[in-house]
């Protein structure tokens, strides 16, 4: 049964926001337990809440976060940015794919229109009349493609 959406917001209610990140913080620790064990890997979280008491919760333990932390820090710069992504750099990935999906689309869509014209003017209807000779050229492509296409089979 799949759970329902919920609204991310501020819940006012203080004994309902406290045992909501005792219950997030509990799924957190398990999820980074799981993915340490699942890849190989070593990792830790650090939950610090003033609202709710001040003792900041570290996971395995403050000694392994503080020698991970300064193994990470030890790193050549090159290799702690390898994978990091700000903002900034995350939206100008997702840009650069998008752009790379409608570049792949259109030419997938001219590639249907120009077969739709090969075969309409295969049929005998006079459509190549109306075409330039740029559309012209890539339909005669279109059909020496075909050609050898079946030729091969």
């Amino acid at each position: 049964m799949s759970r329902k959406k919920i609204k991310l917001a501020y819940i006012t209610n203080d004994s309902a926001r406290k045992s909501t990140y005792k219950r997030r913080t509990k799924s957190l620790v398990k999820k980074v337990r799981e993915l340490t064990t699942l890849c190989g890997i070593e990792g830790f979280a650090v939950m610090n809440s003033p609202d709710f008491g001040s003792q900041v919760e570290v996971w395995p333990s403050l000694e392994d976060a503080r020698r991970l932390l300064s193994d990470f820090k030890k790193l050549p710069l090159s290799k702690q940015n390898k994978k990091m992504v700000n903002q900034e750099s995350f939206l100008e990935q997702s840009l650069a794919k998008a752009t790379q999906q409608l570049r792949k689309l259109r030419e997938e869509n001219r590639q249907k229109e120009l077969k739709e014209v090969m075969f309409e003017s295969l049929s005998g209807k006079g459509i190549l009349q109306s075409l330039n000779v740029m559309d012209l050229d890539e339909v005669d492509l279109l059909i020496k493609q075909n050609l050898t296409d079946i030729d091969n089979r």
